[in-house]
């Protein structure tokens, strides 16, 4: 099941990261895509701050992998776009997938086939303005449970 969340601003999008962000843990994968623009790197700052991430977190486009301390657990920033699916094999994507930390991948669906079965994958779409759609797609659990729960109170429909 698809769920949908109306962001009209940067406020919004940051609400939605820290509820997401609560639910996460260890070995929680995110899946983020959506056209260059869209918001991408503005969630995944908004998750980083969310788990209590200090510092500048931008972008790992160059850099491919960064690595930030959480509050209780690490943030594994990836950033997929300048890469082959072949490259992506090579780094050991899978050994940060089920690791200690929470997982960002900007550009997901260009590794999909690395990608663990049980993740979220939220495809973030620009609406105009200041205005994004973000469509939430759970495979497996939690991540049914995290957008169940989220649906139920409210944000997401």
């Amino acid at each position: 099941m698809a769920y949908q969340y109306k962001a009209a601003d940067e406020r919004d999008t940051e609400a939605l990261a820290a509820q997401l962000a609560v639910l996460a843990g260890p070995g929680a994968v995110i899946a983020l895509d959506g056209d260059l623009g869209a918001g991408k790197t503005r969630f995944s700052q908004a998750v980083a701050k969310s788990i209590g991430v200090q510092g500048v977190v931008n972008s790992p486009t160059f850099t491919l992998i960064k690595e930030y301390e959480g509050r209780e657990f690490p943030l594994y920033h990836m950033d997929v776009y300048r890469i082959s699916l072949e490259e992506a094999e090579d780094l050991g994507l899978d050994e940060y997938f089920y690791g200690e930390g929470l997982t960002l991948i900007e550009w997901a669906s260009l590794v999909e086939e690395l990608l663990p079965p049980n993740r979220l994958e939220i495809y973030i779409e620009h609406s105009g303005g200041d205005e994004r759609v973000f469509r939430l797609n759970p495979s497996g659990q939690p991540y049914e449970s995290w957008c169940a729960n989220l649906k139920e109170n409210g944000w997401l429909v």
